[in-house]
């Protein structure tokens, strides 16, 4: 069950505290599904990516490119896009207010309800349960299908284009240049992370489900018959962690493959790159865990799909879209657009189109999960946190003055210019020393350096920890490396 109470708190501190908050909203005519995100939330969202690049795209030399965010119709009717890419959709009689019909059941009968049904099934569970507008009580309409795209005009005639549902797109229509000019060997991944655009019937849940909101995608390319061709001898003793006959179970990576659990090796070694990248930007392991989607749940150009969830306060939540996309969107657009999409396998010294496996991260879901999973309430201590790994902690160091006098702030100055280029630090000399520490509690910074009298004396300082509270003596010229091997290990 959704714990809106948690859910609407930790909105709530975002706001206050520059994380992220509603776009327009000193207006009244503002709309849902769009946020804006402020200083700390920028912090943390870059070090999520950050992070991404390195232990993702770099660990396994892919290329990173930047596309359009606007794409003519043609690009998504050789995608599909404008055919396939709805939700379904009922409206009230009377009231005409608009609803998911999925969501809407979920809501009456307070069970899961998978969104690619047929409309005629939507129709009869709503008539078999008696759900009505949940505004006006009034008798709901048989069920539509809503187009998710956002149509705009481009230039003085105003020609018809849409802005991305999805950033991987642009990939494919560079595929064939990027394998010419970057002279790529399959496998190669091919990367992008920005902003994509979905018309959401009813956004629900804040930042969790956004009309633009920030996609990392990564797409693979590979010869569809040497799928079992990757080296995975260095992590087959590895776990997975996989949701299957409705419970949770680690298994080596070698065993899942054995039991077609997952299809190929490939995929194994691409799940667990992913995996290992959540655990390291803070995530529990028993807290995560990979699902596979059957045929109902899949998106409509899916061979095999598996969806990585996140246990929040709200229940498991989707991350990313983990998608074995065949040659889907290759011999569409190759079709369509009636250039050649293969390439030269010189493992083989023949021509293939390739098949593509995609993981599909969604960043704003991905930090609000960090804060949800991070939040405590410390009742005892009087305080709010949020326990962010130092890593990606949006601000790693603060720096205090005990007092607003007697050279300490100089001297707090002096500290902090000296490891400003090391972490990310923060300096403030204003309140309380008290309020300071909660203020600092409350945006997740894991440490607070506190200069006193005792420095001018002796050039310590106190090193405070966030989660803990243990303060200790340390020599400034000690500082920064004592601060390096508790930020990163």
């Amino acid at each position: 069950m959704e714990n809106k109470s948690l859910l609407d708190e930790i909105t709530n501190i975002a706001s206050r505290r520059g994380f992220f908050f509603q776009t327009a909203e000193i207006y009244p005519d503002n709309n849902s599904g769009f946020l804006e995100y402020g200083p700390y939330g920028v912090e943390l969202k870059n070090k999520i990516i950050s992070q991404w690049r390195k232990l993702i795209l770099k660990k396994d030399n892919m290329l990173e490119i930047d596309g359009s965010q606007i794409l003519p119709p043609s690009v998504f009717i050789a995608s599909g896009h404008l055919k396939n890419f709805t939700d379904p959709l009922v409206y009230c009689e009377k009231c005409k207010n608009k609803f998911r019909a999925d969501k809407i059941i979920e809501d009456a009968t307070k069970h899961p309800m998978a969104e690619n049904l047929a409309n005629e099934e939507y129709d009869k569970i709503i008539e078999k349960n008696k759900i009505m507008c949940p505004k006006c009580k009034s008798r709901l309409s048989k069920t539509l299908r809503w187009n998710l795209m956002f149509k705009t005009g481009v230039g003085a005639e105003e020609k018809d284009s849409y802005l991305r549902p999805e950033t991987c797109q642009s990939i494919f229509l560079n595929f064939p240049r990027l394998s010419k000019i970057m002279r790529m060997k399959l496998p190669i991944g091919i990367a992008q992370v920005g902003k994509s655009f979905r018309n959401e019937i009813s956004p629900r849940q804040g930042i969790l489900r956004m009309r633009e909101f920030t996609q990392a995608e990564v797409e693979v390319f590979f010869n569809p018959k040497k799928e079992n061709d990757v080296s995975i001898e260095k992590i087959e003793n590895e776990t997975l962690i996989f949701f299957f006959e409705n419970k949770t179970h680690e298994i080596a990576i070698k065993n899942a493959i054995r039991k077609k659990l997952i299809s190929s090796k490939l995929i194994a070694y691409y799940l667990f790159l992913l995996q290992n990248f959540y655990l390291h930007i803070g995530f529990p392991k028993e807290k995560i865990r990979f699902r596979k989607l059957n045929d109902d749940e899949k998106a409509f150009y899916a061979k095999e799909a598996f969806d990585f969830e996140v246990l929040t306060s709200i229940d498991w939540v989707e991350l990313v879209a983990c998608n074995h996309r065949g040659d889907y969107d290759l011999s569409g657009h190759q079709k369509n657009s009636r250039e050649k999409m293969e390439i030269l396998d010189e493992s083989t010294n023949s021509k293939v189109l390739p098949n593509v496996f995609e993981l599909s991260l969604g960043i704003d879901r991905t930090l609000y999960s960090l804060m949800d999973l991070g939040y405590e309430d410390d009742k005892k201590n009087e305080r709010t946190i949020f326990k962010f790994n130092p890593k990606i902690a949006p601000i790693q160091v603060a720096i205090f003055p005990l007092l607003n006098k007697d050279k300490l702030p100089e001297k707090a100055q002096e500290v902090y210019n000296s490891i400003k280029d090391c972490f990310d630090c923060f300096y403030d000399e204003a309140g309380s020393i008290g309020k300071r520490y909660r203020r600092q509690d409350e945006i997740g910074t894991p440490f607070c350096i506190t200069i006193d009298h005792d420095t001018l004396k002796d050039n310590s300082v106190t090193v405070r920890e966030r989660d803990n509270m243990k303060q200790e003596r340390v020599k400034i010229k000690e500082l920064q490396t004592v601060l390096w091997k508790k930020i990163f290990g």
